[in-house]
């Protein structure tokens, strides 16, 4: 099943648990779920390294 469109906070969290539910582990579900909404447009800054 393919992640929702879209920046919200709830459409981040549903991408989250699609993902968790299909065996990623939760940081990768994260960042799957985070990746999406950036190409919708949302402005989250990318993790900087420390």
């Amino acid at each position: 099943m393919p992640l929702q469109r879209g920046k919200s906070k709830d459409t981040v969290s549903h991408n989250v648990k699609i993902e968790t539910k299909h065996g990623k582990p939760h940081k990768q579900a994260v960042a799957i779920a985070l990746n999406q909404a950036r190409k919708s447009g949302a402005k989250i800054p990318k993790k900087s390294e420390k």
